[in-house]
């Protein structure tokens, strides 16, 4: 792996290869291990949430439970040759899941991140992310685009991560305080309404051969939840649609908050 050819890509063109090249390695977790107990907490929904699975018909009095409905539909919509809503259902989700409290936390969609890589400036482009307001990027979240282009969202997540890091270190440097060795930076990748969950330890060492283009001896390792639900198989075909899935999917959420 060490001679892979490296070379100063964006964000959103990072592949396997990249990560090979860079000595990431990504392994998968189950509950307990991922987030440090097996007992998913309830989320902070109203009950109309977990209750139905399509907009009922006596209708919803609260706007940001009615507004889940009608983006959850949209998003399992994918239609050829177009970005989906997926990115206009996550942002809500996260609003919606609280994870823009305190006040010092917002969400923004489609933020442009400088990226240094191989001795060059360039970017990494985040669909949604949190952030606060000193300027530093809490949250990552990524929508599966393979409708449109062969492009695993793995890779660019992670990029994305990277690329968060130096920002926040160079916010950090700003304001005139130390920037830190290491972070673990929370991730999401979703195809439709189905999320995967991803812990990106970024370190220094790492930063330090990727702005020269060099292989890594200590490689960085990745976590990615596995969902516990009935099939994982079928998951994204019906993500959060079936109440069962639903269910452990903002079980899930309301547990990934701890990491931010």
């Amino acid at each position: 792996m060490a001679n892979l050819i490296r070379s100063a890509k964006s964000g959103s063109d990072w592949t396997i290869n990249e990560l090979d090249a860079y000595n990431i390695v990504v392994t998968v977790q189950d509950v307990a291990t991922f987030f440090g107990n097996p007992i998913l907490l309830q989320p902070s929904v109203h009950q109309v949430i977990l209750d139905n699975e399509m907009y009922p018909d006596g209708g919803i009095a609260d706007k940001r439970d009615r507004l889940f409905f009608y983006y959850l539909e949209d998003a399992m919509a994918i239609p050829p040759g177009e970005e989906s809503a997926v990115d206009d259902f996550s942002a809500h989700l996260l609003s919606m899941l609280q994870y823009d409290d305190p006040d010092n936390r917002y969400i923004r969609q489609r933020k442009d991140i400088p990226f240094f890589i191989c001795g060059t400036d360039s970017y990494a482009k985040t669909d949604v992310c949190i952030m606060d307001r000193k300027l530093r990027i809490l949250l990552l979240v990524q929508e599966d685009k393979r409708h449109m282009e062969p492009k695993d969202p793995e890779p660019q997540l992670i990029a994305e991560a990277i690329a968060a890091f130096q920002y926040n270190n160079s916010a950090l440097k700003k304001r005139g305080l130390q920037p830190l060795a290491q972070r673990t930076i929370p991730g999401i990748t979703m195809i439709g309404s189905t999320p995967t969950f991803y812990k990106i330890t970024v370190t220094q060492d790492l930063i330090a051969a990727i702005q020269v283009g060099q292989y890594p001896e200590t490689p960085t390792i990745v976590h990615r939840l596995l969902l516990p639900v009935a099939n994982i198989v079928t998951l994204p075909n019906y993500g959060m649609r079936p109440l069962k899935n639903r269910a452990v999917i903002l079980r899930c959420f309301e547990a990934f908050k701890q990491f931010l």
